[in-house]
């Protein structure tokens, strides 16, 4: 029980990352606030949680709205009493997979940038807040990717990735005195989550397979990255095992970047 009476709040938990993940800090003992653009889904999360003796409710939100993540944080505080835990997941790609930097429109790059970059401040800046007022510290995490790491193509994505992990490493360092961490998580290709499908992959099962084959051979290790890959590395990050780790990007990327 890693994450026993803790209180977490985790975005994008209707679907692939965030949902394994509000599942495994469920399974450790958080109290989780599944927040997600789809209420449906994010519903259909904190079923999963609660048929598996868990603690959980929904929220819908919008990360680019500051109004939303300020009702999320203060759905955590309302129904729990306080907030520990803001995991910052929601991401968009682009809106073609292996779209070029000159293909971009400016409409392309706001998106990216409101989500990708703008959600990621919006939430981290009102936990600091929250956790300030209510002393203790607290702990961030924010999902990065390895397309902020390296040169890998998706060029406006990976730049807006890029600013999470500086944005992540600034807060570590700002936070520290007052005993807030902050750390990223960097994933790289998850052929099986609806992210690349959201950047225009068919989700039939053969092209899934053979992106899983394709995303594996990239890897020193041979696998493609999975959900529940990035959930167990969150777990050990929120968690007081990782007590003395801040401003981390850690890779989840089976060995691509150590090449």
């Amino acid at each position: 029980m890693l994450l026993e009476n803790k209180i977490a709040v985790i975005t994008g938990a209707g679907s692939g990352v965030g949902r394994a993940s509000a599942l495994r800090f469920a399974e450790e003992g958080a109290r989780v606030v599944c927040a997600d653009i789809s209420l449906d889904r994010v519903e259909e999360t904190v079923e999963l949680i609660k048929k598996a003796a868990g603690t959980a409710v929904a929220v819908k939100a919008d990360v680019s709205a500051e109004a939303d993540v300020i009702a999320m944080l203060d759905t955590a505080a309302g129904n729990f009493g306080r907030l520990d835990i803001l995991y910052n997941n929601v991401g968009i790609p682009t809106p073609r997979l292996g779209m070029r930097l000159e293909e971009h429109t400016v409409e392309d790059f706001d998106r990216l940038t409101s989500v990708n970059l703008r959600g990621v401040f919006l939430g981290c800046k009102h936990a600091v807040l929250r956790f300030k007022q209510q002393g203790g510290g607290g702990v961030i995490l924010n999902t990065g990717s390895v397309a902020g790491l390296v040169g890998w193509g998706g060029t406006v994505y990976g730049a807006t990735k890029g600013g999470v992990h500086q944005l992540t490493r600034a807060v570590a360092i700002e936070c520290a005195p007052e005993g807030i961490r902050c750390n990223a998580i960097c994933p790289a290709g998850m052929p099986y989550t609806g992210f690349m499908a959201a950047g225009g992959m068919p989700a039939a099962p053969e092209v899934l397979e053979q992106a899983a084959k394709t995303t594996g051979e990239n890897h020193p290790l041979g696998r493609p990255i999975t959900a529940e890959d990035c959930a167990e590395a969150a777990v050990y990050l929120v968690s007081d095992r990782a007590a003395n780790v801040t401003g981390v990007l850690l890779p989840v990327d089976g060995g691509y970047v150590a090449r």
